[in-house]
């Protein structure tokens, strides 16, 4: 069994695909038989992404990330193909709707909600653990969902439910994304008090 294999198995990215199919699937089956044919409304898009980003959490980190520092790894570059697998099953699944009466899209909008959600709960895993990295972009995205954003502080805030063309959006998405990249890949997922491994004392 090679490096790369067990690494996919310790993240349980195979669990984590099978349910992001399942979350798609579910998804297009009640936008289906509840809205109107065609782009589902920017809310539900967002709803959705938000569905996909957190089952995409749960592979950022493994079960015990304080042995997994110690195995001499290209870590920086294993976390950058890590997420970018993550946004791009993301976004395949996302567009293969645009096949169909019911389409989950723009692609502009799938692209910049992916891209920001994404970055958001990676920036929350090296800042918080990934236990807790979903707890800002669950609430960020319901608030945007909740509230119309006006003029360019409400695009700003609520810029997973914006259109395509906006740019205020476009850039809080650049910046999260930026932002968690970085600090995913540089850092890794935070280990928290409960997740540290205690040495028993008999072992000393």
């Amino acid at each position: 069994m090679t490096g790369l294999t067990l690494y996919v198995r310790s993240r349980q990215v195979p669990a984590a695909l099978g349910a992001a199919v399942a979350g798609t699937a579910i998804a297009w089956l009640l936008a289906t038989a509840f809205s109107v044919k065609g782009e589902v409304s920017s809310t539900v898009l967002a709803l959705t992404v938000l569905l996909l980003v957190a089952v995409a959490t749960t592979t950022l980190g493994g079960p015990d990330d304080t042995l997994d520092r110690t195995a001499a790894r290209p870590w920086g570059w294993l976390r950058m193909s890590h997420l970018a697998t993550a946004l791009g099953c993301v976004l395949m699944l996302l567009l293969a709707t645009l096949l169909t009466g019911t389409r989950f899209g723009p692609f502009g909008c799938v692209v910049r909600d992916a891209a920001g959600l994404l970055g958001l709960t990676a920036l929350g895993t090296a800042t918080v653990g990934t236990a807790r990295s979903w707890f800002l972009p669950l609430g960020w995205t319901l608030g945007a969902a909740a509230f119309l954003g006006m003029g360019t502080a409400g695009e700003a805030l609520t810029w997973q439910t914006q259109a395509s063309g906006s740019r205020p959006a476009a850039v809080v998405a650049a910046v999260l994304t930026a932002a968690g990249t970085a600090a995913y890949v540089s850092r890794g997922p935070r280990t928290t008090a409960g997740d540290l491994v205690t040495e028993p004392v008999w072992c000393r």
